[in-house]
């Protein structure tokens, strides 16, 4: 992108509606509540013909720098650091409040490009508001509707004169190296007479990991270590974060983004929309991952809800690792750590394996041997097996435990492919696929696992009768 723009004002006065409106998409949540958002979200937006990256930040309020609000208002003051530019909105229909002058007062200060947005323009009664908006000596207000798209064209050209047309528009240098990464299919393995080679792992692709758990866990503080500076916002309060931010840093080499997402209460508990838009964001989060690290407070681990959290990440067929953070405070570290392993197994059957690292998001301490973690659950979650491996092993292990008669008649497994990775995907041609029982399920899978070496990923395995080669063929109809 050109250049970035970050968008600051009093909260409620529309930043995360216009920033939705830019960007194309609800990425940041909305409410009528005043100061939904707390981080700074960055985004790709386009503007007529302008592409620039914007960020949404928290809503600027007067208070102490320990407070919360004093901390949003750092993060804020951050972003109009790091911005070319700022679109500083204000309400119409309120006008200029002295919060409003006190903060124009700031953007003066910090000598940066600054575009005056008076917002909700559309409303009855907001022409007095615009009108005031010139005593803040910003110069002149450009009138916008961020929730109806009305103004954006005068927008863009109040960015333009204020960034410049060499800045706004850069010539296009054509690179070749600079392509998009394609999405590259991969095909079925098929050939069930010999061994085809097996798809190497690519070490260099980015990867995205999504960070869940119970609210005051230690996300934020954790993602905050990784990437080496006070990138997301924290604090002593339970649920601070709102929305799912992404960071993105490198890791020996390697592209890494993390989803930072609001801690998740139990069901019955969450009442608020507000919640429920943060829970639903995070959920998304977790569909958009690739592997999901659940933060578990390692003096009380394994709460209804931590278990609900990791049973939801592997129905979605994400790839898991467990984070148990604090660990700096926990004083019998090799008593706490055995029952740890133990709790992990008895507790979470259905992803035997799953890796499990103690760390701690103040200090630091196991944060590479989590990402390392990360890396090797990944390479388990790509992983494909050939068709021939998959019959020579399911003649064994039908050979050695053949599955059940079911009214005296017996249940034969024929064939055996990989259908899909991400998460590992198996079908099974077999007559009667409808009788045979789950616990002839849980042994395959089981076995499948500790063979193939495949700990901690979810497995699909389902069942395809096969078609009866002496039947009579269906004749097609030609009209």
């Amino acid at each position: 992108m050109s250049f970035t723009v970050a968008i600051v004002g009093r909260p409620n006065v529309g930043k995360s509606t216009l920033f939705n409106r830019l960007v194309g998409k609800k990425l940041a949540l909305v409410d009528d509540t005043p100061g939904v958002t707390r981080d700074r979200r960055p985004g790709d937006a386009r503007l007529i013909d302008l592409e620039f990256t914007i960020i949404d930040t928290a809503g600027l309020e007067e208070s102490g720098a320990e407070t919360l609000e004093g901390r949003m208002r750092g993060m804020t003051e951050a972003a109009i650091d790091e911005a070319d530019l700022t679109l500083f909105l204000i309400d119409a229909k309120v006008g200029v409040t002295p919060v409003d002058a006190a903060f124009g007062e700031i953007l003066r200060r910090k000598a940066k490009p600054v575009v005056l947005v008076a917002n909700k323009s559309e409303a009855r009664g907001s022409d007095a508001g615009f009108l005031d908006a010139y005593n803040l000596g910003l110069g002149d207000p450009c009138p916008i509707s961020a929730e109806h798209g009305e103004g954006m064209l005068d927008l863009r050209d109040a960015i333009v004169e204020k960034i410049g047309e060499d800045r706004a528009f850069p010539e296009e240098v054509e690179d070749e190296d600079d392509q998009a990464i394609a999405n590259v299919d991969v095909p079925l393995d098929t050939d069930d007479d010999e061994d085809a080679p097996e798809p190497a792992y690519d070490e260099t692709k980015s990867l995205r990991v999504a960070v869940v758990g119970r609210p005051n866990a230690g996300k934020s503080t954790m993602i905050n270590r990784f990437v080496g500076y006070e990138r997301l916002l924290t604090g002593p309060e339970a649920g601070i974060t709102r929305d799912s931010i992404s960071v993105e840093w490198d890791w020996r080499g390697r592209r890494i983004k993390m989803f930072d997402t609001a801690g998740m209460r139990r069901k019955a508990r969450v009442q608020e929309k507000l919640e429920k838009l943060s829970v639903a964001d995070a959920l998304r989060a977790i569909r958009f991952a690739e592997v999901v690290i659940v933060v578990l407070d390692a003096a009380i681990p394994f709460e209804k809800q931590d278990l609900q959290i990791a049973d939801l990440v592997l129905r979605e067929g994400r790839a898991l690792v467990l984070a148990f953070n604090k660990w700096d405070a926990i004083e019998d570290r090799q008593e706490t750590l055995a029952k740890l392993r133990e709790m992990t197994e008895r507790l979470l059957p259905q992803a035997r394996g799953i890796r499990a690292v103690p760390v701690a998001g103040k200090t630091g301490e196991g944060l590479d041997k989590l990402m390392q973690a990360v890396v090797d659950t990944h390479k388990v979650w790509n992983v494909r097996i050939s068709t021939a491996k998959l019959n020579r092993w399911l003649e064994q292990v039908t050979a050695q435990h053949p599955p059940p008669a079911v009214a005296g008649r017996r249940l034969k497994l024929k064939y055996m492919t990989q259908i899909k990775a991400r998460p590992p995907g198996f079908i099974v041609s077999c007559t009667r696929p409808d009788a045979l029982p789950a616990s002839y399920t849980r042994y395959l899978t089981n076995q499948l696992r500790v063979d193939f070496n495949l700990p901690g990923v979810p497995i699909r395995l389902s069942y395809r009768k096969s078609d009866n080669p002496f039947a009579p063929k269906k004749t097609r109809k030609i009209y």
